[in-house]
Order: structure tokens, then C-alpha cells, then sequence
């Protein structure tokens, strides 16, 4: 449905116009310090740890370490993080992906033990990281966005046949953005036992200031460690990354943004199903989205897209149509015999 909404989008003004948008700035600050200690330096002074979209921006970062550090590896904004299976953003508009219920009833989950990557819910509602080849129940999602549905599958299996079995069968494995959804899915749990949902530690997987980059410049493909929290650091003269403990200390390079244009769009936009409620925060939040890609596939980076909201606090209203005017008829001459 929000696809043909996407489709029928015209803009009044060209794709061109955004060409305006300014890069990132790179800074290099040669004083070493832990991933975290670098992190809290770069959003003192700049705008965050280095954010890399494309290989441009990567020769850009190389170009900003001088050649006499090429013998320290530096740090980069790229480190482990949770993250859900069913990673639409759209979805998480009405609940944030960084709500956790971790269990308190060993004050140390998620301790990370013995290769414990996935994340299973217990039926007082507590959560753990498990071993992702253990096999448990599951809880699946289905619905839409702002009525979300949870089914429990009794089969046991590990973390990633469920996946699977979720995704063929239903949508994903299950996200949890908030309390309520957490109780409607602890009620699910089969009692005294636990039950997969869709969180997992996906290895460095997310930058420091939250942008979904997909670019990866890896000297070999990153494997969580057990125990550990690790960030990525660009390696001495290749400047490909690796993966190393947080509490390791290096350089690092920041990045800044100058101050940027705003430029507003007006859009007119043709519905091919009347259902749809374009002022439904899901479906903006869609559009916003389908746009943002639009824009990476130009070579497009740094642009924040917003909608601006009217007086009445919506954005979009339909287009009244003007009466049609009623043609005065001229009158004609009389023709004299």
C-alpha cells in the first residue's frame, strides 16, 4: 500500500536542487584514546565519530591522517550494537528499537558469555542473551505497524530457523519497542521456559551517530567475541578496518558538517488507493524513507529530510478543486438583411 503511495509522488521542484547539501568534514586528533573516550571527544568538539557512506569519503578520511601516523591504527564511528531482525524503520516510528527489558535477576545480563549473540524472553518478561544455536519456542510478529500481532510457535528451534520459519511464515521474528508490546509477549511464553524474539548482536553494525550506512571496508569479515564489545579501527597504511576491543586506545578522526542550506519542497502527490492516510506517522516516516534511498542512488549524502507541518499540525491536505467558471456566452450580432 505505501508503495503505491511512493509511486504516485510528483515533484514540483527537480531532484537536482539537492545537490546544494554539503559533505562531511573529517578531522584527525592524533591524541589516543579509548573508542568511548573518542566518541564523548568528537561530539564535544565536532559533530561525532567518523560516519564513511562511500568510498569517497573513505579516501577523504585517508586523506586527513597525516603520513607520518600511518604507523597508528584510528579509530572510527562504527561499533557492536543490538539490533532487531525486522529492521524496517518505518516500524519504529510509534516505539524506539533501543527499548530493552534485560532480566535483573543476576544484575548482569547481557553478560555476553560463552558465544551469546541472540535473545530470548523468559515468561516473567526478562530478557537474555542465549547461545544462538540453543533451541527454545519463538515468538513471531505479524499485523501492521500500528497493530502488531504476536504468535507463539511451540516447535523448538535455534535462533536462525526461527528467523526463517518467521519470515516464511509470518513477517520476522519479534521486535518489542515498548512495555505494553513486552507484556503481550511475555503472556505468550510457555511457562518456566523461555522463547526466542527477534534481537541479536549483529557484529559492528552500527555508527556512533545512528546513520544506517551500509559501506563496509573490512580487512576481513568481523565475528563477535564472547565477552567483549568491539569498534572498528582502520588499520595502519591500508586503512581497511578490523575489529578490536573498545578499551584499546588510538588516534581518531571525527567528522563535522558545515552548516547547511535548508530548502523546502512543495509536493503534490496522486493516490492510487484513497485508504491510504498520507498524515498516518507510519506512512510519512515510509516516504521519508523511499526518498532517502532515491537520494543515495544519485550519490546524494548528508541530506536530512523533515516534513513541515501545517497550522492544524498535518502535513499533507487535499487539494480542493476550484469551481469551474461558467462560460458567458458573447452575444452574437444581428445580422441586417
Amino acid at each position: 500500500m505505501k508503495e503505491k503511495v511512493v509511486l504516485g509522488i510528483f515533484f514540483l521542484s527537480g531532484w537536482h536542487t539537492f545537490s546544494t547539501c554539503l559533505p562531511r568534514l573529517y578531522h584527525y586528533v592524533a591524541e589516543p584514546k579509548t573508542w568511548t573516550e573518542a566518541q564523548s571527544y568528537c561530539r564535544e568538539k565536532y559533530t561525532d565519530l567518523a560516519t564513511i557512506d562511500n568510498m569517497e569519503e573513505m579516501n577523504q578520511l585517508i586523506n586527513t591522517v597525516p603520513s607520518s601516523d600511518y604507523y597508528e591504527d584510528v579509530w572510527i564511528g562504527l561499533h557492536d550494537d543490538w539490533r532487531w531482525s525486522f529492521s524496517d524503520v518505518s516500524y519504529y516510528t510509534d516505539g524506539g528499537p533501543d527499548y530493552r527489558n534485560w532480566d535483573t535477576w543476576t544484575d548482569n545480563e547481557p553478560d555476553f558469555g560463552n558465544g551469546q549473540f541472540c535473545v530470548n524472553v523468559g515468561d516473567n518478561g526478562g530478557w537474555w542473551d542465549d547461545g544462538c544455536t540453543l533451541n527454545y519456542p519463538f515468538i513471531c510478529y505479524k499485523g501492521t505497524t500500528m497493530d502488531p500481532k504476536f504468535v507463539v510457535v511451540n516447535d523448538r528451534m535455534n535462533w536462525s530457523s526461527a528467523q526463517r520459519y518467521c519470515r516464511e511464515n509470518y513477517i520476522d521474528l519479534a521486535s518489542v519497542r515498548n512495555q505494553n508490546e513486552n507484556q503481550e509477549i511475555q503472556k505468550l511464553v510457555p511457562r518456566g521456559d523461555w522463547a526466542w524474539i527477534g534481537l541479536y548482536r549483529g557484529p559492528l553494525s552500527r555508527w556512533s551517530d545512528g546513520s544506517n550506512s551500509s559501506f563496509t571496508y573490512w580487512e576481513k569479515t568481523p565475528i563477535p567475541m564472547a565477552n567483549k564489545i568491539q569498534c572498528a579501527a582502520a588499520l595502519r597504511k591500508s586503512f581497511k578496518w578490523r575489529a578490536v576491543p573498545c578499551t584499546n586506545r588510538y588516534p581518531f578522526v571525527c567528522y563535522s558538517v558545515p552548516v547547511q542550506m535548508k530548502q523546502v519542497f512543495k509536493l503534490k502527490v496522486k493516490l492510487e488507493d484513497s485508504s491510504v492516510d498520507l498524515n498516518d506517522p507510519a506512512v510519512k516516516a515510509d516516504i521519508l524513507l523511499k526518498f532517502q534511498d532515491r537520494l543515495k542512488d544519485q550519490g546524494v549524502t548528508g541530506v536530512v529530510l523533515k516534513w513541515r507541518q501545517q497550522p492544524d499540525g498535518k502535513v499533507f491536505h487535499k487539494e480542493e478543486k476550484s469551481p469551474e467558471k461558467k462560460e458567458k456566452k458573447k452575444p452574437q450580432k444581428k445580422s441586417e438583411l
